[in-house]
């Protein structure tokens, strides 16, 4: 039986907070239609996320994908830098 890798999921979102070492948290907005109503409601998910050389700013929007944990919360890594802040 040959068993295959998945793909590592990736996600692009907003650095909310760079205070600690070597870690940045990423909120990330996806919109989600109400059931009964059928509006769109912006819903919000944060991951922390690995940043080796602290590159990252508040405001920049980059690209994490996921990797084995790292930490007790930290189990996403840096990619790109896809926008830095004005």
């Amino acid at each position: 039986m040959e068993t295959t890798r998945n793909l590592r999921k990736e996600r692009v979102g907003v650095v909310v907070s760079n205070k600690m070492d070597k870690t940045i948290v990423i909120a990330v907005e996806r919109k989600v239609k109400h059931e009964k109503y059928g509006k769109f409601i912006k819903r919000k998910s944060k991951f922390a996320a690995h940043d080796e050389e602290n590159t990252c700013n508040i405001g920049d929007t980059v690209r994490i994908m996921e990797t084995k944990p790292l930490s007790k919360s930290k189990c996403w890594r840096l990619v790109e830098i896809i926008e830095r802040v004005k």
